[in-house]
């Protein structure tokens, strides 16, 4: 099937080719379609394969077929993202595919001034794309109007669960027409999102292309066991010796990414960290440097790296295995996006044994492991108690989320 056969305008099919797109990807041949239609879509795909352009490209199609009279710019289509790096990407998608079309979009999130988004939405914004925590405050100081809202996209919504956005989210919805469009996109079907959905979604086309929890089948995976203080050493030299020119490397801490990469500096390495403490500025030029390869290696956390889109990105390293399973399954679907071949290395020490073993039956198979010579595992260390970093809140307290 080619984007010819899905019911796409002229525009935006000449934004797809312009983009070097002819065929579209399982998730959007059957999203494209099921918007269009005007209903209710709840849709699960692993990381990477397509499924920002699979609702924006309807949603685009949908506000151009149906233009508010009288030249108005309330906001008609809005898409709420978990963090920051997900909501610039969901823009970015927004204003290329929209190019050639008469609509205006702006991007609503926390880290940045709060006048220069002021003054977009008094502008008129027909597509918003913003995080939950911003969006409430232009709300409370009456900056946004979402009572003309067609189209309700919640993105990455297993992450904004995970992350404690839930009671946000109920805010948000009661200031939405209850007359409305609503597409949720998740990377799996939990309980959790399917309980979530039932409150949200009337009568939903459910559309799931991957089998739940599975990972890239482009990724190479392989673990190297390692001594716990052996891990540092063992990144610089594969990357020195397999001369990786871009590489994404996952810690479970803030701090811990900040000490990776002054270590990796300190070994002649060009990095750099990124996380929920640093400045959107900072967040935004590390990232940027990444993109470019001016920076070669991006040391990051769990919400931090959620959703970004690094095209052809080679390798991703978990220097620490995550807490939770199925974030291995989010971080290694960073490579081996749009068909293309990456690789996935994890660094495991004695005391992350179990998690690999939680891993390993998520997966359903047995991850390759290999020994580097000069990096061997002393076989004498013992297990230590890993401590779990705060992820947000999933119950009452106090949280830093990033708006």
């Amino acid at each position: 099937m080619s984007f010819d056969k899905l019911g796409l305008s002229a525009e935006l099919l000449r934004a797809v080719r312009e983009q070097g797109y002819t065929t579209p990807t399982p998730i959007q041949s059957r999203a494209i379609p099921a918007v269009l239609s005007g209903g209710d879509v709840m849709g699960a795909a692993q990381t990477g394969t397509g499924k920002t352009a699979g609702f924006t490209l309807p949603l685009l199609q949908r506000l151009t077929d149906n233009p508010r009279a009288g030249g108005q710019r309330s906001v008609r289509a809005l898409v709420v993202t978990p963090t920051r790096e997900l909501c610039a990407q969901v823009q970015e998608s927004v204003r290329t595919y929209g190019r050639h079309l008469p609509l205006r979009s702006a991007t609503v999130f926390g880290g940045v001034g709060m006048q220069p988004q002021v003054d977009a939405l008094r502008r008129g914004v027909d597509v918003l794309v913003a995080t939950p925590g911003r969006l409430l405050d232009h709300l409370r100081q009456r900056t946004v109007d979402l009572s003309a809202v067609e189209i309700l996209v919640l993105d990455e919504a297993d992450r904004m669960l995970d992350m404690g956005f839930i009671h946000d989210i109920r805010k948000l919805l009661a200031a939405l027409p209850p007359r409305r469009q609503t597409l949720l996109f998740s990377a799996t079907f939990s309980p959790e999102i399917r309980r979530l959905a039932d409150g949200l979604l009337h009568d939903p086309v459910r559309i799931e292309v991957a089998a739940r929890n599975t990972a890239a089948e482009t990724v190479a995976q392989k673990v190297h066991p390692v001594s716990r203080g052996g891990k540092r050493g063992l990144l610089s030299n594969l990357i020195r010796e397999g001369d990786w020119e871009q590489v994404l490397v996952f810690t479970r801490t803030k701090h811990g990414a900040n000490r990776l990469a002054k270590q990796l500096e300190g070994d002649g390495l060009v990095a750099a960290a990124i996380h929920g403490n640093k400045s959107q500025g900072a967040r935004t030029r590390a990232l940027a440097g990444f993109k470019q390869g001016d920076v070669r290696v991006l040391v990051a956390t769990d919400i931090a790296a959620r959703g970004l889109d690094i095209e052809e990105l080679p390798h991703v390293v978990n220097f620490e295995l995550p807490n939770v399973p199925e974030d291995y399954v989010h971080r290694i679907g960073r490579t081996g996006r749009a068909g293309r071949g990456g690789q996935a290395v994890s660094l495991v020490c004695v005391d992350e044994i179990s998690l690999l073993r939680g891993i390993e039956r998520l997966l359903g198979n047995p991850i390759e492991q290999e020994l580097v010579p000069g990096f061997e595992p002393d076989p004498n260390e013992r297990p230590e108690p890993i401590v779990k970093a705060p992820q947000g809140r999933r119950g009452g307290g106090r949280r830093a989320r990033p708006r």
